[in-house]
C-alpha cells in the first residue's frame, strides 16, 4: 500500500485562503485537486501555481460538488483528505495522519482529525466547539460525502475509522462579519431545505450518517439535531445559545467568542427558524404542500 493522499478543495473565488491552504498540505498530500465554480479572482491561477489540478464544475451543492472530485477527477492516491478552502493544516496533524495510515490495518478505511475553529483570529476553545473530531480521511473506493442540503458528513461503507489526536485542521476564514453574515443567510436556506427533510421524514435515511447519541462525533451531532428540530419554533435558538454560551463555557473566549455565540448560535439560529416559519404560513401550514415543494425544488436530497 502506498498511503499516498490526495486533497479535494472545493472554491469559489478564494484568493484569500487557497495559498495557505495548499502550502499547508506540502509534504503530506501527493495530489490536490481543486474544483472551483468558476472564480472570478484569481483562485485558479494561485492553485495552479503551487502544483494543484484544477477542475470547473457547476455548483449545486456541497455534496454533490465534493463528490464530483471523489468520482470524476483522475485521483490515483489511495486516500482521500477533505479540506476547505479557508481551512489548514497545524501542528503535527499532517505527519500524525501520514504515520497512522502507514501502521493502520486494512480494515481502516477512515481518519478522524481534530477540528478548530478561528473567529476573527481568535481560536474558540469552548462552548463545546474545541476539541471537535471529524472524520476528513477516507479510503478512496471506501467513501464519499452523503448527499444533503447542510451539515453533510463524510461517510465510509465499510470498515472502521480511527483517530488521530494531534495538531488542528483549523478553520480561520479571512472575510469580514458582512460577507460572514451574508454566507450564513445563503446557508440558512439550505438549512431550512434540510431540516423540513428530516421532520417530514423525506431524508434519504439509508444512505446517510446514522442518528446515535453514543456514536461517532457525526452520528451525535445527526441525534443532537432531530432532538433540536423537535424543539418549539423560536424558543431553541435561546436554548442552543444557553447551553453553548452558558452552559458550556463560550463565554471564556472573550469578546470573539461572544460575538460568535450571537451570530452563530442565535441569530443564525433565529433566521432559520423565521425562515421555516414564513415558508409554511406560505403554504397555508398544509404539510402535503409543503412536502411537495420541497420535492420539487430540493428532490436531490430527498427521499420521495
Amino acid at each position: 500500500m502506498s498511503n499516498s493522499i490526495a486533497a479535494i478543495i472545493l472554491t469559489k473565488n478564494e484568493d484569500k485562503h487557497i495559498a495557505r491552504c495548499i502550502r499547508s498540505l506540502e509534504g503530506i498530500c501527493d495530489e490536490i485537486f481543486v474544483i472551483d465554480s468558476f472564480s472570478t479572482d484569481r483562485t485558479c491561477e494561485i492553485a495552479e501555481a503551487l502544483g494543484a489540478k484544477v477542475y470547473r464544475n457547476p455548483w449545486k451543492n456541497y455534496a454533490t460538488q465534493f463528490n464530483y472530485g471523489v468520482y470524476q477527477c483522475p485521483i490515483q492516491s489511495e486516500w482521500i483528505w477533505r479540506i476547505d478552502a479557508d481551512e489548514y493544516l497545524d501542528g503535527n496533524i499532517g505527519m500524525a495522519v501520514k504515520k497512522a495510515l502507514a501502521e493502520c490495518s486494512q480494515e481502516v478505511n477512515g481518519i478522524y482529525v481534530r477540528k478548530r475553529i478561528d473567529f476573527m483570529g481568535r481560536p474558540l476553545l469552548h462552548g463545546g466547539w474545541y476539541p471537535s473530531y471529524h472524520l476528513k480521511v477516507f479510503r478512496r473506493g471506501h467513501g464519499d460525502c452523503e448527499n444533503r442540503w447542510m451539515d453533510e458528513h463524510i461517510r465510509i461503507f465499510d470498515g472502521i475509522a480511527i483517530t488521530v489526536a494531534e495538531g488542528n485542521q483549523v478553520d480561520d476564514n479571512l472575510n469580514d462579519l458582512t460577507w460572514w453574515t451574508e454566507k450564513h443567510n445563503g446557508y440558512a436556506i439550505r438549512e431550512v431545505a434540510d431540516m423540513l427533510l428530516m421532520e417530514y421524514g423525506m431524508d434519504a435515511k439509508a444512505e446517510e450518517v446514522q442518528p446515535k447519541f453514543f456514536g461517532t462525533e457525526e452520528q451525535r451531532r445527526r441525534w443532537l439535531k432531530l432532538k433540536y428540530i423537535k424543539a418549539p419554533l423560536f424558543v431553541r435558538p435561546f436554548i442552543n445559545f444557553f447551553i453553548r454560551y452558558i452552559l458550556k463555557g463560550g463565554f471564556r473566549d472573550g469578546k470573539e467568542g461572544f460575538i460568535w455565540h450571537i451570530l452563530q448560535g442565535f441569530w443564525y439560529r433565529m433566521l432559520v427558524d423565521a425562515k421555516i416559519y414564513e415558508l409554511k404560513k406560505r403554504f397555508d401550514f398544509d404539510k402535503e404542500r409543503i412536502k411537495t415543494y420541497l420535492i420539487e425544488n430540493y428532490k436531490q436530497c430527498a427521499n420521495k
